[in-house]
């Protein structure tokens, strides 16, 4: 075969899948990863292979060909982009990108320099997944009726990524294929349970032309493992069944439905019939499409158009999931962003801005950040990776959020207010891996040139002065003042100091009328919000 020389970005859950291939197919020449852990693992177990920690150097490189992008998903849209501009083929892991917006951007980009696009699909490469289309374009199961999808399993949990964007990319991509069409539109309903803002689990509903439906349940939180792929066609029903033995991963049942008088409907099952597979691991037959459309320069099964269509659905069901399962007509989701950035300011490839956000003049926006709707970003501003910054958030001039920091809703950060992610920072001494975690709980403010200490928690509405700095966690409703700021009374809700307790340990603000009361020592609870009952 042809050689060409891979080099891989991200050698760690999925990656070294991707190095064990690659050095088999004798094409592996350089991995690059920022973990110096995985790099040692990775020359100890491949000792022919180069490593590196600087990315950027990957792509500088004349005698590399191809580029396969394994790196956590925030960052494939940025890798992806940086790597086709400089002249290398890509095979990026799905999802591609976090928006349509973004894939988009790289699909032109590879049209344009002429390279070889390519997404890790890589069930779209399993012989039952072959097969299956086979039958449903030969008409084995008649006309196609109903597709459900479940993956599901107790397994790796992300933080960078919910459910959805993690396990239904696969899903996704194969009904696409099978029906040869998109959806009309998206539905999602989900739930987030270990972390703020990350769905544990979703279900997905898409409506198809021609009263076609599917359904795609993922989750992390299941206690046992189950990847199960059913087509129900109106003469036969086929199931893949990924956690069975090759020769009953892909079974046909031959059931039909029997009118009695033309009125009653009777089901007669049928026993199923296995289908006979090659053994052939889906990981090596996508590996060796890319290298042959390298070589060929031909157009991938998974190509950056078909990863397109993909990620159309996959961020119709986030706006949906958004919107607490409000159907998504798919022609909504357009390549344009929709959110404001002025001319002068810098948005990343991989940072994930919502509608209604404007980002003004001079501010800086990383990749891997997740910026919510309706957020306001004024002259500036510093969003580092690994931001998550909630909604209607105003975050006002010469501002830097440095990573470690999440904001919640409905906060208010001052002009030239500061946040910190080291104790004990020095110039000559790297403490990245010692960064210390902030979280800016909903409706807090935090006055002009406050100083917020990483490693602290401010809660629900408290209100911190300007200029004080915090060292501590603050509590809900609090009201912190000074250096180090101490609590000088508490806030409410509609921010107003509120007044002395009455004969009850109620006090009551000026503004609104609603009640507080210190239900514990330094544990205030609004008696007139139905989020803080009970008590």
């Amino acid at each position: 075969m042809p050689e060409i020389n891979v080099a891989l970005i991200g050698c760690g859950a999925w990656g070294k899948n991707h190095m064990r291939v690659w050095s088999e197919l004798g094409c592996l020449r350089l991995v690059c990863d920022t973990d110096p852990t995985r790099l040692e693992k990775a020359r100890t177990d491949y000792p022919q292979l180069e490593t590196c920690t600087d990315i950027t150097s990957v792509f500088r490189r004349s005698d590399i060909d191809a580029v396969v992008i394994a790196a956590p998903a925030p960052l494939h849209a940025s890798l992806t982009l940086s790597a086709l501009e400089s002249g290398k083929d890509v095979l990026v892991e799905k999802p591609m990108a976090l928006t349509v917006a973004e894939g988009h951007r790289l699909v032109e980009t590879a049209a344009r320099l002429e390279r070889i696009l390519m997404v890790g699909h890589v069930l779209e490469y399993h012989t039952a997944i072959q097969k299956l289309h086979q039958l449903v374009k030969e008409g084995e199961l008649g006309r196609v009726q109903y597709i459900y999808s479940n993956r599901l399993n107790l397994g790796r949990i992300r933080v960078e990524e919910n459910a959805l964007w993690s396990f239904a990319p696969h899903d996704i991509a194969i009904i696409l294929r099978l029906l040869g069409t998109s959806p009309e539109e998206v539905a999602c309903h989900g739930g987030a349970y270990l972390n703020y803002d990350v769905a544990d689990v979703t279900l997905t509903s898409l409506r198809f032309p021609n009263n076609v439906r599917a359904h795609i349940f993922v989750s992390w939180l299941q206690p046992f493992k189950e990847q199960r792929f059913v087509v129900v066609g109106d003469r036969q029903m086929a199931v893949f069944d990924d956690t069975r033995p090759l020769a009953e991963k892909l079974a046909l049942y031959p059931h039909r439905v029997n009118w009695v008088s033309g009125q009653v409907p009777i089901a007669h099952k049928a026993e199923a019939v296995y289908i006979p597979l090659e053994e052939a691991e889906p990981l090596r037959a996508e590996c060796l499409h890319f290298w042959e459309c390298v070589v060929n320069r031909q157009e991938p099964l998974s190509g950056g158009k078909s990863g397109l269509e993909t990620l159309k659905v996959l961020e119709a069901a986030q706006l949906s999931l958004e919107q607490t399962g409000q159907s998504i007509p798919l022609d909504q989701v357009v390549a344009t962003p929709d959110y404001f950035a002025h001319a002068t300011a810098t948005v990343d490839l991989g940072a994930r801005i919502s509608k209604g956000t404007k980002i003004w003049h001079y501010s800086h926006i990383m990749p891997d950040t997740n910026i919510g709707r309706n957020c306001v970003l004024g002259q500036n501003v510093f969003v580092a990776e690994q931001v998550r910054i909630g909604n209607n958030v105003k975050i006002q001039n010469n501002v830097s959020i440095y990573k470690g920091v999440t904001i919640e809703d409905d906060v208010f950060c001052g002009p030239s207010m500061v946040f910190t992610n080291v104790v004990n920072p020095r110039s000559e001494i790297e403490r990245k891996t010692e960064f210390r975690p902030t979280l800016i709980k909903r409706g807090a403010t935090l006055g002009a040139n406050c100083t917020i200490v990483c490693g602290t928690t401010v809660g629900r509405y408290a209100f911190v002065a300007a200029g004080a700095v915090i060292t501590k966690a603050v509590p809900d409703y609090a009201l912190m003042m000074g250096v180090p700021a101490t609590r000088q009374g508490w806030m409410s809700r509609h921010g107003h100091r509120l007044p002395t307790p009455d004969s009850d340990g109620v006090m009551v603000c000026p503004e609104s009328g609603w009640r507080y009361k210190e239900v514990e020592p330094e544990l205030v609870r609004c008696l007139d919000w139905p989020e803080d009952q009970p008590l």
